[in-house]
């Protein structure tokens, strides 16, 4: 459908942003809440652009900075500088869009309306020409919400609002989303002629009445999923919100290939991605924009967090954040790897170990209760237990280099700024200052650097 709308004027879109959200009880705007680590605002942008509206404006608050950064470039903003109601922070749109032939009205705070329901509205709209089309729903909550009043025809002939209705409205199932699609020229010239509230406020839902009494048509769609029309108001409907789509985000990425025993306690984020035959083990969460490529096992109890884990990787019990794993990467149990931590292929670091702003170079193994911080570590080494690059001296962090194929004592302290040639070695208990030739041993605390040939202590290598 979204190939229909490119072949033609596609219909563009406004996103209702400036509510106030009082009752969501936060510093945090309401909008700006996330879901699945997406801000709110950004999903339902996010799901328009994917929807193929063009152009999409964000009616926005006065303090709008926050706002603006949780959208794509692709959408522009405007601001309300007033709360005055839905229909008037419509019309503050209509300067960017008064040459659209369509527009479809949605909500910042109804953040699971998917792409394929505003293609279905904005496509009815198109195929019956009607001046106002609505998304309606008879499998959603009607607590607080206005009720869809039909003729005996089943043509829309009014929306009334729950605080205003009688018995028998209240019985209607059908409630109105408050998401539409219209014709753009007239709602323009009608924006301005709806009547305020005792507030002062003017509201869309009085659209529809002024479409009935000009004998205009009035369409409607409903929506499948109820929950997709779902608003946001609570902490309580926000943690509903993050149950609905963390389902989804799992039932999608397992029809895409990937096994979740225990579905249930696996928790992905929306921009995250995970290859075919990866397994998600119970209790893992895998936040932000982390890549996982195929064949990987991670968890349980895994916490991954803006990273990229390549094939084959294995990451048990342990917490990887913005990092990258190249492929068949072992990790854990109970190990960090930090930021800047880069591991190539086939690195292997077992129980205990923590990797920062470091890159450890291919088949390298630290097997356990290590820390490697600040380091540039060659191929092929060994890193005995215990062992600890000291890149801080209290003021600065330095940088340790460890040369291809070095092997590390058990319990060495490598205390930065220093070298490890390729295929040295330090010896069990070392603490090492100075830097160790290719091939040297340094042993002892402080470390002696003795090369193979003589046996014997070496003078101070720069």
């Amino acid at each position: 459908m979204l190939f229909v709308f490119l072949q033609m004027n596609a219909p563009s879109a406004i996103i209702l942003a400036a509510g106030q959200g009082t009752r969501m009880r936060s510093r945090t705007p309401k909008m700006l809440h996330r879901v699945c680590g997406r801000e709110m605002l950004g999903l339902v942008g996010d799901t328009a652009i994917q929807s193929g509206l063009s152009p999409i404006v964000a009616v926005l608050p006065p303090d709008s900075g926050r706002y603006a950064q949780a959208l794509d470039d692709s959408v522009s903003h405007v601001v309300q500088e007033q709360p005055l109601g839905t229909g008037h922070a419509a019309l503050q749109a209509r300067e960017q869009l008064l040459t659209v032939d369509s527009v479809v009205i949605l909500y910042g705070d109804v953040p699971l309306i998917t792409s394929e329901t505003i293609q279905a509205l904005a496509q009815k709209h198109t195929d019956t020409e009607a001046t106002l089309t609505l998304l309606t729903s008879t499998r959603t909550p009607p607590d607080g919400l206005g009720r869809i009043v039909r003729s005996k025809d089943g043509s829309v002939s009014a929306i009334v609002e729950q605080r205003v209705a009688d018995d028998k409205t209240l019985a209607i199932k059908e409630i109105n989303s408050g998401i539409y699609c219209c014709q753009a020229q007239w709602l323009w010239e009608t924006l301005p002629k709806l009547e305020s509230s005792s507030e002062g406020e003017i509201f869309l839902t009085d659209l529809v009445a002024m479409a009935v009494s000009e004998n205009l048509l009035v369409e409607s769609v409903q929506v499948e999923d109820g929950s997709e029309v779902l608003g946001i108001n609570t902490r309580v409907e926000l943690a509903r919100a993050e149950g609905l789509l963390r389902r989804r985000i799992r039932e999608y990425w397992m029809l895409e290939g990937v096994s979740m025993p225990d579905p249930d306690t696996v928790y992905i984020d929306r921009d995250a991605r995970i290859g075919m035959d990866s397994t998600i083990l119970p209790n893992t969460h895998i936040r932000g924009a982390t890549t996982i490529g195929e064949g990987c096992q991670i968890g349980p109890n895994s916490i991954l967090s803006d990273s990229s884990i390549g094939a084959e990787c294995k990451i048990t019990s342990s917490v990887v954040e913005q990092a990258i794993l190249e492929d068949a990467v072992s990790i854990g149990p109970f190990s960090h790897m930090r930021p800047g931590a880069h591991l190539e292929t086939g690195v292997q670091i077992g129980n205990y170990g923590e990797v920062k702003n470091s890159r450890l170079g291919k088949g390298t193994k630290s097997g356990h209760f290590s820390y490697i911080g600040d380091a540039d570590v060659g191929a092929n080494v060994n890193i005995g237990a215990g062992s600890i690059t000291c890149n801080y001296d209290g003021d600065n962090k330095n940088r340790t280099v460890i040369g291809d194929g070095a092997f590390i004592g058990s319990d060495s302290m490598l205390v930065a700024p220093v070298r490890i040639g390729a295929n040295a070695r330090t010896g069990v208990g070392s603490i090492v200052t100075k830097n160790v030739p290719a091939g040297a041993s340094a042993i002892g605390a402080p470390a002696r650097i003795m090369t193979n040939t003589q046996k014997q202590p070496q003078k101070e290598v720069d």
